[in-house]
């Protein structure tokens, strides 16, 4: 496989897996607050920004922290229904019943933007590992005609 000269979408990724995480929480927690303010529950607003939101870090973590961000959707989700649940249970479930009900009611009310986050950010990260060994043949290559 051929790649063009130029650099690709699929290997711009510079930030390293410890700024990923803590872009990640910013940005699920920002994601969570306007769904709430629109309507009083997560709802579809949030699964849309989540599955976004893995994505975009999925291509911005640079090749070496590729673990660091293929483990980051459950977590992720995980962090943001307990400290939801904790500040304001019912934007998560209708019944008063402790923080962690309320965490599990989340992760099974939202599994399956989990399922599609993480398929997702998992091919996007298959995609890029070999866009990457692509770009280091051409350059054995280009190496060897010289």
């Amino acid at each position: 496989m051929s790649l063009p000269a130029a650099r690709t979408l699929w290997e711009e990724g510079h930030e390293s897996g410890r700024e990923v995480v803590a872009l990640g929480v910013a940005l699920a927690l920002t994601v969570a607050a306007v769904d709430l303010l629109l309507t009083d529950r997560l709802g579809f607003l949030f699964d849309l920004g989540f599955v976004a939101l893995c994505v975009a870090l999925a291509l911005a973590v640079r090749t070496e922290d590729f673990f660091t961000v293929g483990v980051l959707p459950p977590l992720l989700m995980l962090t943001t229904f307990l400290l939801l649940a904790m500040s304001r249970a019912e934007a998560i479930t209708r019944t008063d019943e402790g923080t962690w009900s309320a965490v599990l009611a989340g992760l099974g009310r939202h599994s399956l933007t989990l399922v599609l986050s993480y398929a997702l950010v998992l091919a996007v990260l298959v995609v890029r590992r070999r866009v990457a060994q692509a770009r280091a043949f051409d350059l054995e290559l280009a190496a060897a005609a010289r």
